[in-house]
């Protein structure tokens, strides 16, 4: 009789897929609007918010701008994160965000032509935008594809939040108008808020002020989350 044990089949157990809104990738997109925010804790991207902050409108241009390049940019970085060799990393990363800006230029053009020239050469200054280098080198060489797009999206769009305040607080009282509607009256015919003497502060529409504005907001958010503020 044979003494032999009967051989017993290991099934594997295939490991349960993380949901694509876990706690995990919730963080990806919630920490950039506080803790890790990338103007007002990173202290990036601070060009742009001082440069084309003066109207909402070309500040959300340029945040929507931004969220494409690195949205698509972090996706197909974290695609070819296994290919693409480490001493040429930085050159194919500029080479990705140089096609998408290209890419957004003439869309911008097409559609938006007013805007694309009053944006000036910001638009091809994404190509060096510290935020957008910054993700692809520190998160979509290393991850995979949906969180670094959530990574992407979530650091755009804190990008886009306070470029886009800084924009209401400098339009607003530096002209009277947002997206091109009079909201404290008319100035030159003297109705509204004009009509009891008020005016303008031609001060807000410099670039110091939007440095300025900048300062209060980081203040502000430190004051509310004391864990941002560095001990000496």
């Amino acid at each position: 009789m044979s003494t032999e044990a009967p051989v017993v089949e290991e099934k594997k157990v295939k490991a349960p897929s993380e949901p694509l809104f876990s706690k995990k990738n919730r963080k990806l997109l919630s920490d950039p609007m506080d803790d890790q925010n990338p103007i007002t804790v990173q202290v990036l991207g601070i060009c742009s918010a001082l440069a084309i902050t003066v109207q909402v409108k070309q500040a959300v241009v340029m945040s929507l701008s931004v969220l494409a390049v690195m949205v698509f940019g972090n996706m197909i970085i974290s695609l070819m994160r296994n290919m693409i060799p480490d001493r040429i990393r930085i050159i194919v990363q500029l080479v990705v965000v140089a096609s998408l800006v290209i890419l957004v230029d003439q869309v911008l053009k097409a559609f938006a032509f007013e805007v694309s020239q009053a944006l000036s050469v910001f638009v091809g200054l994404i190509i060096t935008n510290c935020i957008i280098m910054g993700r692809l080198e520190a998160f979509a060489l290393g991850n995979k594809v949906w969180p670094s797009v959530l990574d992407g999206l979530g650091n755009a769009a804190a990008y886009g939040v306070i470029l886009i305040l800084v924009s209401v607080v400098r339009e607003l009282f530096g002209s009277g108008k947002l997206f091109g509607f009079e909201l404290f009256g008319n100035a030159t015919e003297g109705t509204g808020l004009y009509a009891i003497g008020y005016m303008n502060n031609n001060l807000m529409i410099l670039p110091p002020m939007a440095l300025i504005t900048v300062g209060v907001i980081i203040w502000i958010q430190r004051s509310r989350n004391r864990k941002l503020i560095e001990e000496n």
